[in-house]
């Protein structure tokens, strides 16, 4: 467990808080791309780290993100005219371009004006895998471009989602590490999703193996067959701050097999709310229809709004209990609440908006949420210390998740490797 200082210390996350510094070292993403669909179209608001900004699309196709409030008046830029290159505060006419210079300044007669000495506060943006990108921290420091290898995937074999979360980001960012309660939160007891896969229907229970990394660190969870058949065994990596990546493997109609690489991103809006990101990609053929239906795991347009800040609908809110139903977990599931993302954020809304990890009891399934919190407190200590932290670099580029069975006393790491590395381990 964590003592309430230390919980204080990974949680908040504004400018200034030891987190909130630590975020800024990473390219955070803050939009889906489809969000800005064309040049000049409207501009959107983005809550992140607990400041209020506004990203737009210029003529020439750059995106900007700016603090959303005019330095004139402070009246909203995303009430704003997106035109010739700039953003126009509908207030007074001044503009300013996707860098947060002001460009023109119209209310003003020429010798009076003092538009080379105002700028809006402006981040840097990427955009790759679908995904606009925002670096927040201090330049000289800025990571590299965030290429993940679900980034690098053509658009036919990836699927990209978000989805508001009200708790705290690393509530959620910890449900996604957490392996175990897959055999008892995403529990069905009957079909051809029951026990969500083959081989942990079987296994309860399992043994955690947590293995350090130059990006965070890599993790088996590994469950013994029946018949001493061997283990199985479902690896995950962890990238600081918030990135968690893990194999899916789903039953087909003709009974067999279908692998993706899946994960998630638990992004703070602010302490008390969190943008959960949600990506999976093939290697071999193309994502079809069915592929990217996500109502199976509570996302998409039947449980989120998009057009309301990608809040879960009422029927499946938080107001309304996540929409469990006590009778179909009776019978039919472990929980009574469909999808399994949103069972996932029924468990970390239900703890509050932030969570006292002080009064926890932790076993030895919790080492992978035991190792992030202990690397987020290192890592808080590295950037203060004038340090890189772990994550803010290329050692991530190329690595995937793997869910294998193997042979009992078969070593793991050693025996996947080459597969969850395939351009070589980085360490």
């Amino acid at each position: 467990m964590l003592s309430q200082v230390e919980n204080e210390t990974i949680t908040r996350v504004g400018s200034g808080t030891p987190m909130g510094t630590l975020m800024r070292r990473y390219w955070q993403p803050v939009l889906l791309s489809w969000e800005l669909p064309e040049p000049d179209c409207p501009p959107a608001r983005v809550r992140i780290l607990g400041e209020d900004l506004v990203a737009f699309r210029d003529t020439s196709g750059r995106v900007g993100l700016m603090d959303e409030f005019c330095p004139h008046r402070r009246a909203s830029l995303w009430l704003g005219r997106n035109e010739e290159n700039g953003l126009r505060c509908v207030f007074h006419g001044w503009k300013f371009d996707f860098k947060g210079a002001c460009v023109e300044m119209p209310n003003e007669l020429p010798e009076y004006e003092f538009k080379h000495k105002v700028r809006v506060t402006a981040y840097p943006t990427q955009e790759t895998g679908g995904v606009i990108w925002a670096y927040m921290g201090p330049t000289e420091y800025m990571a590299p471009p965030p290429r993940f290898e679900w980034t690098r995937q053509p658009a036919t074999h990836l699927h990209v989602s978000k989805s508001l979360q009200e708790c705290n980001w690393l509530q959620a960012l910890e449900g996604g590490l957490d392996s175990i309660h897959s055999s008892f939160l995403h529990r069905r007891f009957s079909g051809s999703r029951a026990g969500l896969g083959g081989h942990r229907a079987g296994a309860v229970a399992a043994k955690l193996d947590v293995r350090p990394t130059p990006y965070g660190y890599t993790y088996a969870s590994i469950r013994p067959l029946k018949d001493n058949e061997g283990n199985y065994v479902r690896t995950y990596h962890y990238v600081l701050p918030h990135h968690q990546i893990r194999a899916i493997q789903e039953l087909t109609d003709d009974g067999g097999t279908k692998s993706k690489i899946a994960g998630h991103m638990s992004v703070p809006i602010d302490d008390e709310n969190c943008v959960v990101w949600n990506w999976y990609y093939s290697l071999g053929q193309p994502l079809d229809e069915k592929d990217r239906d996500e109502s199976f795991w509570g996302n998409g347009p039947a449980f989120v709004d998009y057009q309301n800040g990608f809040r879960p609908r009422l029927q499946y809110s938080k107001a309304n209990s996540w929409g469990i139903d006590r009778r179909v977990q009776k019978y039919e599931t472990y929980t009574g609440i469909e999808g399994v993302n949103q069972q996932d954020r029924a468990v970390q809304e239900s703890m509050g908006p932030i969570v006292d990890r002080s009064q926890e009891h932790l076993g030895q399934t919790d080492k992978a949420v035991i190792t992030t919190r202990r690397q987020l407190l290192e890592a808080v200590k590295a950037v203060a210390e004038g340090f890189n932290p772990k994550g803010a670099d290329t050692s991530y580029y190329d690595i995937r998740a793997i869910e294998r069975v193997l042979p009992p006393g078969v070593d793991w790491l050693q025996a996947l490797k080459e597969e969850m590395y395939p351009m070589g381990a980085p360490f």
